[in-house]
């Protein structure tokens, strides 16, 4: 009953589970490549935050296995599809899996390996913290999340390619639009059509990266931190006040995917089946380690426990 009720209430949960994907947030990447043509001319991309792995198919979808069926196909021209993340993930066919934490230089060690020295085309990362509700709070932690991205982008995109990004929209955000243009000449933000109009969410779609003259990727928060301070100020204030009034920034927002399509806050009739019973789907690939896993454990424990103290009361 309460699946079935999802299904009708958020038709993007249904069809991800129709079409196989594991998460709705493939349709983000999906719509997002409509509007901006993001894998044109990729060979090598990086996925981070990657599971439960939903970008990674799309990835593989569109990448790697319209390659690999082409019939001139090669070892050597097929995609190669990174995805990162500290949780482990089911496999997906032509994406390899590093478990590890994008805050950290050595990670990006271990991607450019994969890459055999060279660097990537294309970045993407639909990370989020765990939400509190608590709005600017939320902006802030994955603002934080976004430049921890960065720090990865700066060691393994190539310049001129490609940096898509989840965001949270808040008062803060025109601060991380002039971060992201110190590398990028063009930044839009989006908004996807499968993006709940609820949802503060949006996706930060960076284009043709160029890094500052002499950048060194070890300096990069000191020259984030830049940004954040007024014109000959001496002390950095890492706030987007001085963004605003005769300061303030204008953000390129644009609407993607098909306006006319599904909208993700409509619910929707429930397909009819022949019998008159709608079944609702499993999802398509269930968490292999949950954080809850652990107390499922400690839960199946206690019970089996009881059972037994319940057993030696009734044999007494």
């Amino acid at each position: 009953m309460g699946r079935a009720s999802r299904d009708k209430r958020d038709i993007y949960y249904r069809k991800a589970k129709e079409e196989g994907w594991r998460a709705r947030s493939a349709f983000k990447l999906l719509q997002i490549d409509e509007e901006f043509n993001i894998f044109e001319g990729v060979k090598r991309v990086v996925d981070l935050c990657a599971a439960p792995g939903s970008w990674s198919q799309v990835l593989s979808r569109k990448l790697y296995l319209p390659t690999k069926l082409s019939a001139d196909s090669r070892d050597s021209d097929l995609p190669l599809i990174v995805a990162i993340d500290l949780q482990p993930m089911a496999p997906i066919e032509g994406v390899i899996q590093v478990q590890g934490d994008i805050t950290n230089a050595r990670t990006a060690e271990v991607v450019i390996r994969h890459f055999d020295g060279c660097k990537a085309d294309l970045v993407v990362c639909d990370g989020a913290p765990d939400v509190t509700g608590l709005h600017d709070m939320d902006e802030f932690v994955q603002s934080q999340l976004i430049l921890a991205g960065l720090t990865i982008v700066a060691h393994v995109l190539r310049e001129g390619g490609k940096f898509i990004a989840k965001i949270f929209r808040g008062k803060d955000t025109s601060l991380l639009y002039c971060q992201l243009k110190l590398f990028f000449p063009l930044v839009t933000f989006a908004k996807p059509k499968s993006s709940r109009n609820s949802s503060i969410e949006a996706f930060a779609v960076c284009e043709n990266y160029s890094p500052p003259e002499g950048f060194d990727p070890k300096n990069l928060h000191r020259l984030l931190e830049k940004v954040g301070s007024p014109s000959g100020a001496n002390n950095l204030d890492c706030s987007s006040g001085w963004l605003e009034g005769p300061n303030k920034v204008y953000i390129p927002f644009l609407a993607c995917g098909d306006l006319s399509g599904y909208d993700s806050d409509r619910s929707y009739p429930l397909p009819k089946v022949a019998d008159g019973i709608y079944k609702s789907l499993d999802p398509v690939q269930p968490p292999i380690a949950p954080p809850y896993k652990r107390a499922l454990e400690l839960k199946k424990a206690s019970s089996h426990g009881i059972q037994e103290l319940e057993k030696l009361s009734l044999d007494s």
